[in-house]
Formats: C-alpha cells, structure tokens, sequence
C-alpha cells in the first residue's frame, strides 16, 4: 500500500500545533486543503486520528498511537531529502573530467586557471589518465567527458573527433639528429629506440603506420608509460617515439623532431555519455579546451562531419 506522506504530515503539524489553522499556516495550505489531506488518510487508515471539539484538537487513541511513527518516519524521510540535496549542491560545485597525461599538460594549465579565476566555487576535478581508462570513467560517470584517442572501439559512448596530433621523434638535445627540421623511418632503422607497452594504443597506431617496417624497427626498451620512455632518451640510453605533445612533460634536455614521409599521427576528440547532457560549467571549460587545442593544433584540425554540424553553447 503507498503510503501517504501528505497525510501524515498533515496529522503530525495538527497535533504539535493543536490547531487546524496554526498547522495549515506552517504547511502554507488552506485550512480546507488541510482537512482534505486528514480526511484522506483517515480513510486510508480506516480510522479517525483527531477529534475536534470548539475548543480544542485531541488524539483518538489509534492517532496517539500512530505519532511517534510518523514523526520517526517523517524525520527519517527529511533527512535523506536533505542528505540528497546537500550533496547534489557539492556535485554542482565540483567537476570531474578526464584527460591524457600529455595533453593535460601541454594544454590544460591556462584554461584550468582562467576558469577557476571566473568561477572560484567550482572545484575542478582533473583524471589525468591512460587512454584505456578514460572510457571507462566517463562511462561510470565519474567524468562528464573525457579527451581521449579517438576509436571505433567506443560505439557505447559518444565520441566527436576534434584536432590530429603528429608523433615525432625525442631525443637529447645533443644528438646528431636534434639540428635536423625532420627524419625518415629509414633515420630510425637499427638503433635503438624505447616502445611504450604492447596494450597501449599509441604502440597500437605505430605498428599501424609503420608497417612492415615495424619488425626492422630495434625496440631495445619496451616500457609502461611516456614518462619512463623519456628518462630513458634523457640519459641517452635509447630515442623514443611520441605524440608532439608530450613536450610539455618531458626533461630540459629532450628534444623532437617531425617526421618526414610518413604519417603518424593520432586523433584527438571529447567522448561523453549518449543521452547525459554536460552541465552548463562542463560544456564551457570544454569549448574553453577545444579553443586551445585547435590553437596548438591548428594544422590538423579534424573536420568531421559531426563536429562541423553540432551547434555551439
């Protein structure tokens, strides 16, 4: 049977208020819709709660029965509600999303400061994460959106292709390579080189562009993340392959360099859940963050269908 909240908490105010008119200006109702809602719930009950002399209200003895539960259930309800409203209030300040390490730092920095000067309520929750687990933070709902590689592997979420990021070539700044504007494959051929692990997906887009090549290519260091990769290059113990943008994290004395004759590169985009709107404070930062990365990318912007079509704000 559903029970009827109203009812009781037109029967509670009439008992502590021991006025029909009292109890009706706490709840903000008409002395009519109060008695309505009394009406109603006796009938439910099969019971009268109240009896109402000139004088006076009293309980019957089913209502001094029913009111220690239905202050008890009454209070329990208020405290959930309110337990709700508070943290749907600390859910609105605080905002979640996901990025790649490497675009995180290259990118995010100003964009994070301009916004946290505009709004200093928000607390800004940034998940700089692998490629493989920003999905699934997105997904869960842990990030409203995520910056992410872009892949046919996401049906379930949707993905909207933004700017194409090249790979190039780190090394230390005192490498015979670091003067030149660019290098070939055939540049790379026999020395040695350090890899990011087989699962990663930058691995997964080289071994894709280098082709056949790519069993030529000596991968004397196979590490877990850019970072380590980098080390590696600073002290001079391998060079590495990586997105352009990874720069912004790697030491003073690393250099990149293009490649020329081929192309490696990967797509950049924002994925989000399917049918979950961004609150308003997500989709600004995020047409802040797309400002930026087309102007660090403005020569491979990706212009898809599906960006050049959906409306801006």
């Amino acid at each position: 049977m559903r029970v009827d909240y109203l009812g009781l908490e037109a029967f509670v105010a009439i008992a502590d208020y021991g006025s029909f008119q009292r109890a009706a200006e706490s709840l903000h109702l008409s002395q009519a819709a109060l008695s309505h809602r009394l009406r109603k719930i006796e009938q439910d009950l099969g019971s009268a709660l109240l009896t109402r002399s000139s004088r006076e209200v009293s309980l019957t003895q089913i209502g001094q029965g029913l009111l220690p539960e239905a202050r008890k259930q009454l209070k329990a309800l208020q405290d959930i509600y309110e337990s709700v409203r508070a943290g749907a209030q600390r859910q609105a300040r605080r905002l979640a999303f996901a990025c790649l390490p490497s675009i995180a730092n290259s990118v995010l920095p100003p964009v994070l400061m301009k916004m946290s000067e505009e709004h200093p309520q928000i607390a800004f929750e940034l998940l700089d994460i692998p490629v493989d687990r920003i999905s699934e933070a997105v997904r869960s709902g842990s990030a409203e959106f995520g910056l992410t590689i872009v892949s046919a592997e996401l049906s379930d979420l949707r993905l909207r292709p933004l700017v194409d990021e090249d790979y190039r070539l780190f090394m230390r700044n005192d490498h015979p390579y670091s003067t030149r504007d660019s290098v070939t494959l055939a540049d790379i051929e026999g020395v040695k080189l350090a890899r990011i692990r087989s699962q990663s997906k930058n691995r997964e887009l080289l071994d894709v562009a280098f082709g056949d090549m790519r069993d030529r290519i000596r991968w004397q260091f196979e590490v877990q993340n850019a970072t380590m990769a980098m080390r590696l290059a600073a002290r001079g113990a391998a060079m590495t392959i990586l997105p352009e943008s990874a720069i912004a994290m790697a030491p003073s004395s690393l250099v990149s360099v293009p490649f020329d004759g081929v192309r490696l590169q990967r797509t950049l985009g924002v994925v989000s859940r399917r049918g979950v709107p961004m609150s308003d404070t997500a989709a600004d930062l995020l047409a802040r963050i797309e400002t930026e990365l087309f102007e660090n990318f403005r020569t491979h912007i990706a212009l898809s269908s599906d960006r050049l079509s959906r409306p801006r704000g």
